[in-house]
């Protein structure tokens, strides 16, 4: 089994995906609504994509390829307007977050899929638990190559997208204590993690999966649960760390920093990667988790420790002429005020002290989602 040429897009255009959650607005519990709503959006042309997820608790939104801000925030917002409507209509709510604050894992039915049977059938109760919500984003590369070295580059800023997005700090009708509890779940499937320090495509594609693929364990790059992964039939390279914003308008901001970051590293302007930067990977990747923005990093190079707020700003600086370079200054506005309000998981911790209730804090998620964020420039 072979995994194909790798599909040339053109360098440095973007989508994003974001699982979304379905919730009833009598209870504020999670609802399997996902059939009557799919249903219910294939009556009319849908502003992008959307598909089933795992459990009928949740939906998938997919962007076009874009190429700047301006036009994916005003997609992303086109998509969540018909959402509502349609949830309007069948007396459903739609929000981010990457957790629901109180929903039993054990109460989720599997969307009747073929590979969503496969799954449950394979990892048992930790198919239901996957009842989580993350945002992926896909950049284009122009060559396979490219894509194995974006893929490592990047990896010292893996934090950075977590502590930006984390907006799980509930579970199971607890806090968590963490800024992103929702990485948990996923680091619980065997194929998670980090890809294999290549630098080649053929070496990955020709060595590392077909032997990958002889063992009988994987048969496509879906089977990877890695935290970055190449996607060679669309040409991309794709970033799956982010828990799901609770506005479009924080989506579209950290699909344009990863863009900004892609055009900064492609310039040459850091070292090249090495297999020694993932010595503090996990190191790294838990301080995001645990605790966002206040977490503490180790540079992978110079070793050096740094908060990660200080880290982020300091590389949003850095990033200036890129974002201006992409047509996204509105993008880097939004992250900075973001970066200055906190983040949504501190928004759901004061729902949750000002409403007395985990029921506040799903309504609240509801809230945000519903109401646009003011334009910045």
């Amino acid at each position: 089994m072979t995994l194909g040429p790798f599909a040339t897009s053109e360098s440095l255009t973007m989508g994003v995906e974001l699982e979304l959650q379905l919730v009833s607005l009598s209870d504020f519990d999670l609802v399997p609504a996902s059939p009557d709503m799919l249903d219910l959006l294939a009556r009319a042309p849908f502003p992008g994509n959307v598909t089933p997820e795992i459990t009928q608790s949740m939906i998938e939104i997919n962007s076009s390829v874009h190429c700047g801000h301006e036009g994916l925030v005003a997609q992303l917002r086109e998509i969540r307007d018909t959402l509502l409507a349609a949830g309007d209509r069948l007396n459903v709510g739609v929000c981010g977050g990457g957790t629901h604050a109180f929903q039993q894992w054990s109460d989720r039915r599997i969307f009747s899929k073929p590979r969503f049977q496969e799954v449950s059938q394979l990892y048992g109760y930790l198919a239901k638990q996957f009842t989580v919500f993350g945002q992926h984003v896909h950049i284009g590369c122009r060559s396979g190559d490219e894509a194995m070295y974006l893929l490592h580059a990047l990896n010292r800023y893996v934090p950075h997208f977590i502590a930006l997005s984390g907006s799980s700090p509930f579970l199971q009708g607890s806090d968590t204590s963490f800024q992103s509890a929702r990485l948990n779940s996923v680091f619980a499937f065997p194929l998670s993690g980090r890809a294999p320090f290549l630098l080649s495509w053929n070496a990955f594609a020709e060595d590392y999966f077909e032997r990958m693929a002889g063992t009988g364990i994987v048969k496509s790059m879906k089977d990877f649960y890695w935290d970055l992964r190449p996607k060679p039939e669309y040409g991309t390279i794709e970033l799956r760390v982010c828990d799901t914003p609770l506005s479009v308008e924080r989506a579209a901001a950290l699909a344009c920093y990863l863009q900004a970051l892609c055009r900064y590293l492609l310039a040459g302007n850091e070292p090249a990667p090495r297999e020694d930067d993932y010595l503090v990977y996990n190191y790294n990747r838990f301080q995001a988790c645990r605790f966002g923005l206040d977490g503490t990093l180790v540079h992978p190079q110079r070793h050096e420790q740094m908060v990660l707020r200080d880290d982020i700003l300091a590389t949003l600086k850095r990033l200036e002429p890129d974002f201006e370079a992409l047509g996204s200054t509105a993008a880097l506005a939004q992250l900075r005020r973001d970066i200055e309000m906190g983040s949504d998981a501190d928004y759901l911790r004061r729902a949750w002290r000002e409403g007395g209730s985990r029921e506040a804090v799903v309504d609240a998620a509801l809230e945000r989602f519903r109401q646009p964020e003011p334009a910045l420039v």
